[in-house]
């Protein structure tokens, strides 16, 4: 299985340790997937910063392609957070850094090397929104995050084009929850799921509703636990196995994941 993380890379900051880890939606799904045995890709613009290298460095030792990234000069995307008892709090960013002004066009131009993935995964920070008719049209599956500050008005044309579809739903009624993954459908997502912090997770495919509740442990850094969940889920889709078992198989990779300080480690002072 050959998987594909497209979009945002950063360097999240954590205020309260001078320590940086690489993370970011598209990038910490391709390290994931790679850490679940899967081929992994990943595809994005980096800066020319000392942070990017680091990002690069990592992620060439995991055996992770990036061989259609582009780098461009400028400033690398970072995020600032700190944790407070084991819940990560972000405090500011810089909105993806270079990435702002870098076109994503570029993504389309080797159509043969994106074909041959079954899964591609990219995110609400990735400004890829543009590129999704272009990459459902590929023969693997898409699947997009949301995020938790999505635009309502956002979710059926970006719809239309998933397969899977990702909504942070923590701080959102049950009641509004069910609305959402109601819309995603019937624009065409075939299968929207939400995640809503202790809730565990909310999953509709069109006239099945399916909850999972989430793994209790004492975390010790809850960053990346959504993307986690996110990854193990997808990639027990694309595997053949059942809802259940898919939604059971992300909450465990998430709750493992909140063992880790940072997404998946790699930090060093900033």
């Amino acid at each position: 299985m050959k998987v594909l993380g497209l979009g945002d890379n950063v360097i999240d900051r954590y205020t309260h340790t001078g320590i940086g880890y690489p993370g970011g939606n598209a990038l910490n799904f391709s390290v994931y997937a790679r850490l679940l045995s899967a081929k992994a890709a990943y595809l994005g613009v980096f800066g020319d910063d000392s942070a990017a290298e680091h990002i690069r460095r990592v992620l060439e030792a995991r055996e992770i392609d990036i061989s259609h990234c582009r780098v461009v000069p400028g400033e690398n995307g970072y995020a600032s957070l700190t944790v407070e008892q084991g819940e990560r709090r972000f405090i500011d960013s810089n909105a993806g850094g270079i990435r702002q002004t870098t076109p994503m066009d570029f993504v389309l131009n080797d159509i043969p090397w994106l074909r041959q993935f079954s899964l591609i995964h990219t995110s609400a920070y990735s400004y890829a929104d543009a590129l999704l008719p272009g990459l459902g049209a590929l023969p693997g599956s898409l699947s997009y995050d949301f995020s938790d500050d999505f635009d309502a008005a956002k979710i059926g044309p970006l719809c239309r084009w998933l397969d899977y579809g990702f909504f942070s739903c923590a701080e959102r009624s049950m009641e509004e929850t069910r609305g959402i993954l109601e819309t995603a459908w019937q624009a065409g997502c075939r299968l929207p799921v939400a995640t809503r912090g202790a809730e565990g997770a909310l999953l509709f495919n069109g006239s099945i509703w399916m909850s999972e509740p989430p793994e209790i442990i004492t975390p010790v850094d809850t960053l990346g636990a959504g993307d986690a969940f996110i990854t193990a889920f997808l990639l027990a889709q694309v595997k053949g196995n059942t809802l259940p078992q898919s939604l059971r198989q992300g909450a465990l990779f998430a709750a493992e994941i909140c063992l880790t300080d940072g997404a998946f480690g790699e930090g060093r002072p900033y």
